[in-house]
């Protein structure tokens, strides 16, 4: 009986796992076919439904086999979450993402996108893009009991009349807004981000407000840049996104890494994993680069003042 339940399950497994090859398959002819955003929507604005037709050429369906489907249904999430395919619909090119995306693409070659299937080229993109904004600020990646909250800034759905808003009533809402929307939410007030940050001052505090809400930038207020954000390093927002030098630099190295690696194997079609490295690598060196950069751009002496009258309005 034992044995019997064993060979079921391997059974599954090889159905699930020969879902997930045909998926991929299905996903590398559609970006052929000129559906370049590979999204596990169906009818959305921007898809053409290559995939679904190859998919279904392929044999796999929900009324066949359904276990390939669902097996198919993880490859095809996985491969629109690794390539943006959905949130690259909605962001398109007013995105910081969204431009990165598009210079690993450029760095990674046409012809190993083609030979490698978005599957497989958005897991190598995904391994520069997760430290990159990981760095940038976007998210903290160690604060899961608050669904990723950055430090020194408010949820978006905190209760209303709060005193602290670090607490979200809609953990939901606040994941999707995080992630699929690229929003960081307002800087807390003072007391509260100090909580967050222990070595915020108030003149620092007070200088980044003034940036963040009243400085009107370049582009119409597209592009802001300050020499301290609360963390007291240099940032630029795009389009209300976080960008800082760590977060380009292993955005850089990470791409850079990528297309030296595929562009120098022996077969593009067998280089998916020497991509994989070669952007871990080069996004490392790229993270520590950046990180060594902040560090000099921080050793300064630091003066200790009281802030001003405008600067002590704005943490009220």
């Amino acid at each position: 009986m034992f044995q019997d339940l064993l060979n079921k399950v391997g059974k599954v497994k090889n159905e699930l796992m020969t879902g997930a090859r045909k998926s991929a398959e299905a996903s590398r002819q559609a970006y052929l076919q000129g559906e370049y955003n590979p999204s596990i929507l169906k009818n959305l604005p921007g898809l053409r439904g290559e995939y679904h037709q190859n998919l279904k050429r392929l044999g796999v369906s929900m009324q066949e086999t359904p276990t390939q489907a669902v097996g198919a249904f993880g490859a095809r999430l996985l491969t629109d979450i690794t390539n943006d395919g959905t949130r690259g619909i909605y962001w398109r090119y007013n995105h910081p993402l969204a431009m990165l995306e598009k210079g690993a693409e450029a760095a990674i070659g046409k012809e190993a996108y083609q030979q490698l299937g978005p599957t497989k080229t958005g897991l190598i993109t995904a391994s520069v893009v997760l430290p990159a904004t990981a760095l940038a600020g976007g998210y903290d990646i160690t604060n899961v009991g608050e669904m990723f909250r950055p430090k020194g800034f408010a949820q978006s759905y905190a209760e209303e009349g709060s005193e602290d808003r670090r607490q979200t009533t809609q953990p939901g809402a606040e994941l999707f807004e995080r992630f699929f929307l690229g929003r960081t939410g307002r800087p807390l007030k003072y007391e509260t981000a100090k909580e967050d940050i222990p070595s915020l001052t108030p003149e620092r505090y007070g200088n980044y407000l003034r940036n963040y809400y009243q400085d009107r930038g370049i582009l119409g207020g597209l592009v802001k840049a300050t020499p301290e954000n609360l963390q007291g390093v240099p940032e630029a927002r795009v389009l209300g996104y976080p960008v800082t030098i760590p977060s380009v630099t292993t955005a850089v190295g990470g791409i850079v890494g990528a297309g030296a690696a595929i562009r120098t194997s022996p077969l593009v079609k067998n280089s998916f994993k020497r991509g994989i490295a070669g952007a871990a690598g080069g996004a490392a060196a790229g993270a520590i680069m950046g990180n060594l950069a902040n560090a000099v751009l921080a050793a300064k002496p630091v003066e200790n003042q009281l802030p001003t009258t405008a600067q002590y309005e704005m943490m009220r």
